[in-house]
């Protein structure tokens, strides 16, 4: 505010606003005014000489007087603006000159000079802030200067026109004054941001006054309000943003606010927050704070926490309404958590539990480590309570990706090679997991073999399912969740269920209000083992928390608040605790009562974490929670003595999807697995939490994840259900089957299960409101693996070689090829030089003319009523091909070697010729043989398959013949043909269970092609070369570059990026010819058409039967009768026969290792049960594990 003149308009003199405010807070105010001598107006400005040139200017009227020295105005000291230094005020007041026309009293020590700024804004440009908590308060550059023609008094005023300033606060008086005698302090050392500090200037012509502009009043410094000095006690105001006057300078700091400074949390924070300086170690000099930060900024930093968005450490909060911290609780009750009551009417005392807060030591004190200096993550939340001496500064933010990346890589950044520390306290703070790396996995293989998809070749097909038992309960109603303890499984949505699982029948229905509906369930921990199961807890929509009883199937207790207007998502079992989490973040923990069991009374511990949930899952004492890609790790405690955030930074995998399902395997208690939506599974360490890998298992989405025995279970948006086994590099499909129809929605591994139904059960709810039991050891799987690996002992084996042909003919006859002078020596050369093998399969692809209209309507239209045989239906071209084929194996087999057609089948163009030896003919049964149309959606015969199958001895072997969409771009039309060829059950199934084990594999009947023991597949498969034009295939071709084409090669890329690719259970042969397709009839020269159509290796050959069959050759024929090459392979197979006897007596010895094992994983999953789940120590678990053993 400026001074007006010395005469007004009416020539009366005009005393200065300031002086009248002066004096009537002279007659209000405790402290004498500084206006003790009677003011004169000088007309002129006083000149004052210290030795050093000084600035004197007119200003409307009024002088002022700028110096070296002290700046004086209107009874009291001037404070300095930008980064210059305010001079120490005097105690003598008295000498100081109240009024513009008095001289300044020379001072016997030269200060340095300061820099005079006009009565203006501050620029936007801020330099940094200093702090200097026990320095007086003009060392503080966080305080702002008052205006040109502020008052005398000290303290601040309000503007009228601005009564709802946050920053101002009138009954503050906190600056403290120094001796007269005491000489300026020297001027604070340079900052670390700070180039060159700005000489004072010698002297200073102000830009115009703004007159109408509003004063900028400076917010209060964080030394001011903390000086022990201040002496009143009105409660201060809280500075709220959104309350802030638009046209308010923003404060220079949030961390200034008094919301900042006062506000006591009533949960304790982070190790960073409310801790004793003595606790943090050897105290750090942090001498300036953090740039200012625009209030847009803090107003979209608050918007980004609020919503979870943030990626700091979040502490934990209370919620609802601020009110006065509540006394620190005795620690008697926490011993409610460590220990069981005994109930009242109990007849014996139950063994005694561990503590509930094991390996949870309370944190008395930090060891004087300061880690901060290490740190490289980014900056705390604004909310963390902290005073200036332990204030962090913001640590520079080195890399903008996570943290979590591959910190073996060479191309990683130096500050990510290091493993990401996790934020704990040492010594005697909590340690997340004591347990020794597993052996059965090595960080550095699986990281180099993330591109290996998991080995499907040998999975088992069958359902595994108990013997005894309900299989499947259909639930009549919309469910989502449910819950399974023991024999019992509570569904729960618009009704609440409890099913038994041993005979399926519904023992209790709930109904609720209108609009209600169960968002969560789970089974509460109970003060008896024996009576676990039987009292649930329901979450709502609208934030309710039931507890329900099974027996007299009613609500016997309700929080109606327990969660305000927000839906409750999850409820964890932890020990003898319950926690809920709402979609807000609001997590509540739920402690055990006097009897041993949690009420709904009060939450005895409320956190808070991100909004977005996901997927979350309680790991030890670890609530591991997801919102979409970001898992973070909290370790919520009743006392709240742990840090309740284990890592500052979330972990993040860019390369998978959103995160929707995990799990632990308890044979490998230091790995979490993670599903994601784009099908991937990512591995975590327990110990410090970085990514062991990322492995693709599919192309659809994961939506649950279990663990039964040491094997990980994967349920699939596709109704199906995977068992892989991760021990192994690649990991193997133990079990694939389709469990739903719909997608399934939750896997769920029942760990009380051995204890109460002394058996492993995995339970799954699909869409089709259907809940499924599943058998956890997969015992079949285990009887037939084990009888498999030990065939040797009663199985006579027999090794026989079998010649496969395929050759798409193109419409070509016996007679043209006979008649070809290139060609006519082909089959006499092949058979010839075959070494006469035991099974000669011949595949032939179109041996009609698929282009010729009339034939193609012929077969589509044929009736299907008519009953002939096959001579009557078989063409003429087949029979040609059949006769000429038997001509040519008289003629040029040896005379010792007999011959005997096997079988022979056709579809529009495919056509399939067996013969064998003689001596193997009465060994062969089960002869069968089936078609699969694909063309025109499953309708036409031009292109599909012909599938034969017959079983030698005790070996069922099955050969297919396929043809499959062409064109260049329908890989994915190729790769539907396959799937849908390979799942098809069309052939008939063998009805005797012990002839299926013997005979078939993968738990199959005999209806699929996988359910044979030995299958080759051929054909013409149309894969092509992707990404090359034809003449840069051609100039490959010639310089025998195959290895650049076999990179490019559609069906080897398919089962690279394919992991649900079906023909990655086959294997095939490295190829070393050229590409079979495309020629000019009759040449040797690739197609040179109008079309000019790219050379691919089309035909091709390919078998699956493990360690069964063994492909000796690989390699195509010179026959230029059609635009194809036909392409051959010898395979070597091992054929068994079953001795009965000896097969029944390794049987038995099998069922007796399977008891012996089967009680090992029994006794192993009663002890996590006990230990793990309901809270007793190992010692106790072991006594009780024992008694029932003895009691049986």
């Amino acid at each position: 505010m400026e001074d007006a003149g010395e005469d007004g308009l009416d020539g009366s003199s005009i005393k200065p606003v300031s002086s009248l405010r002066s004096h009537f807070e002279q007659m209000a105010g405790p402290k004498p005014s500084n206006n003790t001598i009677p003011r004169t107006n000088s007309p002129k400005p006083a000149r004052v000489n210290e030795g050093n040139e000084d600035s004197t200017r007119p200003l409307g009227g009024r002088s002022e007087s700028v110096g070296p020295g002290n700046r004086v105005a209107r009874g009291r000291e001037r404070e300095g603006e930008g980064v210059g230094l305010r001079a120490p005020k005097t105690n003598d007041l008295a000498n100081m000159s109240p009024s513009p026309s008095r001289g300044l009293r020379l001072q016997p020590t030269v200060p340095p000079a300061v820099t005079v700024q006009p009565p203006q804004s501050p620029s936007k440009a801020k330099a940094l802030a200093l702090n200097f908590s026990n320095g007086p308060a003009y060392l503080s550059a966080e305080a702002r200067p008052a205006p040109s023609s502020a008052p005398s008094s000290p303290r601040h005023f309000r503007v009228p026109s601005r009564p709802h300033t946050p920053l101002l606060n009138p009954d503050k008086s906190t600056i403290s004054h120094t001796s007269q005698s005491q000489p300026p302090s020297p001027p604070p050392p340079r900052r670390s941001g700070e180039f060159r500090r700005d000489a004072p200037s010698k002297s200073t012509v102000p830009p115009p006054v703004n007159r109408s502009e509003k004063p900028k009043i400076g917010s209060k410094p964080i030394s001011l309000s903390l000086n022990p000095e201040s002496t009143t006690l009105a409660p201060l105001p809280l500075n709220n943003h959104e309350n802030s006057s638009p046209f308010n300078t923003p404060s220079s700091s949030d961390n200034s606010t008094p919301e900042n400074e006062f506000l006591a949390p009533t949960f304790p924070r982070s190790r960073h927050s409310i801790l004793p300086e003595s606790s943090i170690g050897a105290p750090v000099q942090r001498a300036f704070e953090p740039p200012p930060i625009h209030h847009s900024v803090v107003s979209k930093r608050r918007d980004q926490e609020t919503n979870g968005l943030g990626k700091g450490l979040i502490s934990p909060q209370t919620t609802g309404d601020l009110r006065p911290a509540l006394p620190t609780r005795p620690p008697a009750v926490s011993e409610i958590s460590r220990t069981r009551a005994l109930p009242p009417n109990s007849m014996m005392p139950p063994p005694p539990r561990s503590s509930l807060d094991r390996n949870r030591s309370i944190v008395t004190a930090v060891p004087t480590i300061d880690t901060r200096a290490n740190e490289t993550f980014s900056t705390p939340p604004k909310r963390v309570f902290s005073t200036p001496t332990s204030q962090l500064q913001t640590p520079p933010r080195s890399h903008g990706r996570s943290m979590t990346v591959d910190r073996t890589s060479d191309r990683t950044p130096a500050e990510f090679r290091a493993p990401a520390a996790p934020v704990v306290s040492q010594g005697q703070g909590y340690s997340p997991l004591e347990v020794a790396p597993s052996t059965l996995y090595k960080k550095d293989a699986l990281s180099s073999s993330l591109g290996d998809y998991p080995d499907s070749s040998r999975s088992n097909r069958r359902p595994p399912l108990f013997k005894q038992g309900a299989h499947e309960i259909a639930t009549k109603y919309d469910t989502r969740i449910f819950d399974v303890c023991g024999e019992l499984v509570c569904t729960s949505g618009h009704l609440t269920r409890v099913w038994n699982l041993l005979d399926g029948e519904n023992i209790m229905t709930l109904s609720h209000t209108e609009g209600v509906k169960i968002i969560s369930v789970a089974f509460k921990p109970t003060s008896d083992i024996n009576s676990e199961g039987s009292r649930l807890w329901l979450g709502s929509n609208i934030g309710e928390l039931l507890e329900v009883d099974i027996a007299s199937q009613s609500i016997v207790a309700t929080k109606s608040n327990a969660h305000t207007r927000r839906e409750v998502i999850k409820i964890y079992r932890h020990l003898g605790e319950m926690w809920t989490l709402d979609d807000g973040g609001t997590l509540h923990l739920w402690a055990p009562d006097g009897s041993g069991s949690p009420n709904l009374t009060n939450p005895y511990q409320s956190f808070r974490v991100p909004k977005g949930h996901t997927f979350s899952i309680l790991i030890g004492h670890e609530l591991w929670h997801a919102t979409g890609k970001d898992i973070r790790v909290f370790v919520p405690t009743l006392d709240g003595a742990t840090q309740f955030q284990v890592l500052q930074r979330p972990l993040n995998q860019t390369g998978a999807g959103d995160v929707t399902s995990g799990t632990i395997i308890h044979t490998q208690p230091d790995r979490v697995y993670f599903g994601h939506a784009d099908g991937k599974i990512s591995l975590y360490s327990r110990r410090d939490y970085s990514c062991l890998g990322i492995i693709t298992i599919s192309v659809y989405k994961i939506t649950s994840l279990a663990a039964a025995g040491s094997e990980l279970w994967a349920g699939f948006s596709t109704g199906m259900i995977y068992v892989y086994d991760t021990t192994v590099l690649p990991w193997v499909v133990r079990k694939e089957w389709r469990a739903h129809q719909d997608p399934l929605i939750c896997l769920l591994s029942d760990r009380s299960s051995f204890w109460k139904l002394d058996r492993s059960q995995v339970v799954s709810l699909g869409q089709d409101n259907t809940l499924r039991i599943w058998d956890g050891l997969l015992m079949d799987d285990w009887i037939e693996t084990r009888m498999r690996s030990q065939e040797e002992d009663f199985c006579e084996l027999e090794s026989i070689t079998t010649l496969v042909m395929t050759w798409n003919a193109g419409a070509s006859t016996p007679y043209r090829l006979q008649h070809s002078e290139q060609d006519s020596r082909f089959f006499r050369d092949l058979l010839q030089n075959s070494n006469s093998p035991d099974i000669l399969v011949f595949s032939f692809q179109e041996l009609v003319d698929l282009e010729d209209k009339k034939t193609t309507a012929k077969s589509f239209f044929k009736s299907k009523k008519k009953d002939h045989s096959d001579q009557e239906h078989m063409s003429h071209q087949y029979r040609d091909w059949r006769d000429f084929l038997t001509r040519c194996l008289d003629d040029y087999m040896p005379n010792s070697e007999l011959y005997h057609l096997l079988h022979t089948a056709s579809l529009v163009g495919l056509f399939t010729c067996i013969f064998v030896r003689a001596p193997l003919r009465e060994r062969i049964h089960n002869i069968n043989g089936a078609e699969i149309k694909r063309g025109m959606g499953g309708l036409h015969g031009n292109k599909g398959a012909i599938i034969v199958r017959f079983v030698l001895d005790n070996t069922s072997l099955c050969f297919i013949n396929c043809h499959l969409a062409a064109g260049q771009t329908q890989t994915r039309d190729r790769n539907a043909d396959i799937t849908a060829i390979l799942e098809s059950t069309v052939l008939p199934a063998e009805r005797d269970l012990s002839v299926r084990q013997d005979n078939y594999v993968g738990g199959g009947d005999g209806t699929m092609i996988l359910d044979h023991e030995i299958c080759v597949l051929n054909g013409d498969l149309n894969y092509r070369i992707d990404t090359m034009g034809r003449d840069t295939v051609i100039n490959a071709i010639k310089t025998n570059n195959l290895n650049k084409l076999l990179e490019r090669d559609q069906l080897l890329a398919s089962k690279r990026k394919n992991p649900w690719f079906r023909l990655r259970a086959f294997h095939e042969l490295p190829i070393a010819f050229a590409p079979t397709y495309k020629y000019d009839v009759g040449t040797d020269n690739y197609d040179t058409s109008e079309k000019k159509r790219a050379p691919a290796w089309c035909d091709r050959l390919m078998y699956r039967g493990g360690d069964r069959i063994e492909q000796l050759n690989y390699q195509r024929h010179e026959v230029r009768v059609s635009d194809h090459r036909p392409v051959t392979g010898v395979f070597q197979m091992v054929i068994k026969t079953i001795s009965p006897k000896k097969r029944a007596l390794k049987l038995e010895q099998c069922q007796q290792k399977l008891s012996t094992v089967r009680e090992k994983l029994a006794t192993d999953a009663q002890l996590g049960y006990l230990v793990d789940v309901i809270g007793f120590d190992a010692e106790t678990s072991k006594k009780m594990v024992q008694q029932r053993k003895n009691g049986k």
